[in-house]
């Protein structure tokens, strides 16, 4: 297997690693390539036996799986720049959560998927997003969940809930990791704790409470239960959180949810814009 990478920054770049750290790929399987070639060539020595693409169409051509590891925007630049050397044999998977399947398959000849990563796939852990197109052999879905398996759980969902689950497996981390980063800052400034203290403890609780929802048997109602004791101080911490939270996800929710709409409409103003041009010729 032959996987290549176009774009390798945050998102890219850390696929290559986990994909290299769980064994799942050695370097000399990946090609990359990057607008910034500095990009691509630090990888390289990071891996030796990386292959260092000089374009976005060698990746394509050195590969058989191709991650698009780009911005939304740069779809259409980038899949435009691609198509001549793309076959119907590739399989080419876009990260990008508001780039839908019927813009590639409406653009591309070959077998398209979308995967939505995690940065906790950096552990090899979380869960991976995956939406597969209707030219998706069941072959060609075990393969790609397969690879993906290594740094994660594959987990299929709707492409009408790409925004939502992502919400949780994608954005999640870093909305988990600002409440614990309030709670951990008020906690050194009011009770003097070592804030490396307290960020080892909150570390840990996360992870076994991680643990107890997915492997325990837990919902998170239940867990609550089970920790707060009618009367006790945890029940009542909770209830100040109930009042102090109230709406709060709602508008979380509304606030992804509206951006995402926003890249769709641009997106498809460009995909849609991308349509008219091959239809004139």
């Amino acid at each position: 297997m032959k996987v290549g990478f176009i774009g390798t920054g945050s998102m890219g770049s850390l696929l290559i690693y986990a994909l290299i750290q769980s064994g799942a790929l050695e370097p000399r399987q990946i090609a990359a390539s990057n607008r910034t070639p500095s990009k691509v060539r630090q990888l390289s020595l990071r891996y030796p036996g990386l292959h260092e693409s000089q374009s976005n169409r060698e990746t394509v051509i050195r590969s058989n799986i191709i991650f698009l590891c780009v911005k939304p925007l740069e779809f259409k630049h980038v899949i435009d720049d691609i198509l001549p050397v793309v076959n119907p044999n590739h399989i080419i998977v876009s990260i990008t959560s508001p780039v839908q399947l019927r813009h590639l398959e409406s653009s591309l000849p070959c077998k398209v998927s979308k995967v939505i990563p995690s940065v906790t796939h950096q552990v090899g852990s979380g869960a991976s997003l995956c939406i597969h197109g209707e030219r998706m052999t069941t072959e060609d879905r075990a393969v790609l969940e397969g690879l993906l398996s290594h740094i994660g759980r594959p987990y299929q969902v709707d492409e009408a809930c790409t925004r939502i689950t992502s919400d949780f497996s994608s954005c999640g981390p870093a909305f988990i990791s600002f409440f614990l980063e309030q709670w951990i800052e008020s906690a050194v400034k009011l009770t003097g704790i070592k804030r490396a203290d307290a960020c080892a403890l909150a570390g840990e609780m996360l992870l076994g409470t991680g643990k107890l929802l997915t492997e325990g048997g837990y919902t998170p109602q239940e867990l609550q239960a089970r920790v707060a004791v009618p009367g006790g101080i945890t029940a009542q911490a909770l209830a100040l959180l109930k009042v102090s939270l109230n709406g709060v996800f709602d508008s979380l929710i509304q606030t992804t949810h509206d951006k995402y709409d926003e890249d769709l409409l641009k997106l498809d103003e460009l995909f849609k814009t991308g349509e008219i041009n091959r239809q004139q010729y």
